[in-house]
């Protein structure tokens, strides 16, 4: 198996110094030979390396570099003059391209290739240039390189100034993503069927037919008496929620926060100019019914808001015990469940209103926003026509609605309620890979894991990326925490969950190499 990554251990740049020797001292004869058959870098310390492995060997390499003046500026003059404006905005330069003899095959290639678009256009590069020698021409266009300048050199090392753009980092970037690629993303949702209903009137009755059919799933699965179907997405679903409580003036309310999400609905809820108190609790760490049933009983609030799924830690929030407090002291209970909605059964009966979208664990198109509730909302003379629940329970579809995303919700949602236990044995597969020992602390549910890894796996997001798996892991909230997430709602979820083990069972032998090493030093 073939797979690249970020060289970072010692180990790795002895490789590098053994391949870099080999290739341009006794294959190119770039430089003088030397007595350790090792050639380190005059820029070694400016690049970045990104290699590829068989298996656990070390077998190629190409060096990342965004220094100036770059290598080529030395043989040309500053590559700007020669390359269009638009391009010359972050320019790198790429160096030192190597396969060792007896691995340069298509497979190897193309893993080098995918894995330089990947790194360029993650870096936000506009063009990335290289000084490439005219025996290997070839390789080079193959890459997606294009001569920029005239070849400079002595005839029997000429050199050729070649680009490759951001638009062809693009190109190649759709190319992957419609064929070698994988996501772990907690939406949106590869979708692998055809899309239908393009042409579908929302005022035609073969829509309301779909509606009703949509409706009466999404009902029977919440266990909730009304559903507005709306189109946006999980913030707008929230800003109808908290535009009722605003509408209906019901009094104050208590608010519990312990992640980014009910976070976010604090701010909204100020937004609105709601009346309410806070229970903030640590990321990942479950409330304190006691301290919560304590401020109940004061008989201060009227409504109660939280997050169901927290989708910034993984973390289930007990919405059986927060059903149960909301009865006892008969305040009006909302819950975000747009994360959790699909993910589990559960019953959103005891809730005043509740938010969930299309997009997440039902595995349907971004783009759908549902709030349920046991009661019809009343009409409003004062609220935005959009935000106005009453408008989405009143039969009749107030707004444009497109098919597509309907007829696509209705096709996801016959799944059901199969996909619960689906998702539950994917769940369990997932926390067998031995990765899954630094998973964040929490009270889980079967939709993603949290994982915070330490300092030895700290390029794993860029690493999984060079090889097509994506996960989660670019919102700032997990940058700032050091959170990984994988998801298990993607259709693709198996094969994927396969590569992601083998790149992971040699990943952490390349990385316990170096660490074990760094021990024996130690002692």
């Amino acid at each position: 198996m073939y797979w690249c990554k970020i060289a970072q251990t010692n180990e790795e740049f002895e490789a590098i110094a053994q391949l870099n020797y080999e290739t341009f001292v006794e294959e190119i004869p770039q430089h003088k030979p030397n007595a350790t058959r090792k050639k380190v870098d005059r820029f070694h310390q400016q690049n970045t390396y990104v290699v590829v492995y068989k298996e656990t060997e070390l077998i190629g390499m190409l060096a990342f570099r965004d220094q100036r003046p770059f290598s080529i500026d030395e043989k040309i003059g500053k590559v700007e003059q020669f390359l269009e404006k638009e391009n010359c905005a972050k320019l790198c330069e790429i160096r030192l391209l190597a396969v060792k003899r007896g691995y340069r095959t298509g497979r190897v290639l193309l893993k080098l290739t995918q894995a330089l678009n990947t790194f360029a256009y993650e870096k936000g590069y506009t063009a990335a240039v290289i000084s490439g020698t005219t025996r290997e021409e070839k390789l080079y266009r193959q890459m997606g390189f294009r001569q920029f300048a005239p070849a400079v050199g002595e005839k029997e090392t000429l050199f050729l100034p070649m680009v490759l753009t951001r638009h062809e980092f693009e190109q190649s970037l759709q190319h992957r993503l419609s064929a070698d690629h994988f996501t772990f993303y907690p939406g949106p949702v590869k979708q692998l069927e055809q899309i239908g209903y393009t042409d579908l009137s929302h005022r035609s009755l073969p829509f309301y037919a779909l509606y009703e059919r949509v409706q009466k799933k999404l009902l029977y699965l919440s266990k909730a008496n009304h559903v507005g179907i709306i189109v946006g997405t999980g913030t707008l679903a929230n800003e109808v929620m908290l535009a009722q409580l605003k509408e209906q003036q019901v009094g104050k309310g208590l608010i519990l926060t312990n992640g980014e999400f009910g976070e976010r609905l604090r701010k909204q809820a100020i937004r609105w100019s709601l009346q309410f108190d806070v229970v903030r609790k640590d990321w990942g760490t479950a409330f304190d019914f006691d301290e919560v049933a304590s401020l109940l009983a004061t008989g201060s609030y009227q409504w109660m808001l939280a997050v169901h799924g927290e989708t910034s830690t993984g973390t289930c929030n007990d919405l059986e015990s927060l059903s149960k407090l909301a009865k006892h002291y008969q305040v009006k209970l909302c819950i975000d469940s747009i994360s959790t909605f699909g993910a589990m059964p559960f019953s959103l009966q005891d809730c005043y209103l509740a938010t969930a979208v299309s997009g997440k664990a039902i595995g349907a198109l971004s783009g759908l926003a549902f709030v349920f509730s046991q009661s019809l909302a009343p009409s409003s003379a004062t609220l935005p026509t959009y935000l106005d629940l009453a408008n989405y329970q009143q039969g009749a579809i107030p707004f444009t609605l497109p098919a597509v995303l309907l007829g696509n919700v209705d096709r996801s949602l016959q799944a059901y309620p199969e996909r619960y236990e689906q998702l539950q044995q994917r769940f369990k597969a997932l926390l067998k890979l031995p990765i899954m020992q630094y998973q964040y602390s929490t009270v889980q549910y079967p939709m993603l894991v949290t994982v915070q890894l330490p300092s030895t796996f700290s390029n794993l997001h860029i690493d999984l990326a060079l090889n097509g798996l994506f996960v989660h892991g670019d919102s700032h909230y997990l940058r700032q925490k050091g959170f990984l997430q994988f998801s298990v709602i993607q259709p693709d979820f198996d094969e994927a969950l396969q590569r992601l083990g083998e790149i992971l069972s040699y990943y952490e032998k390349v990385i316990k190499t170096e660490t074990l090493t760094l021990q024996e030093k130690v002692l």
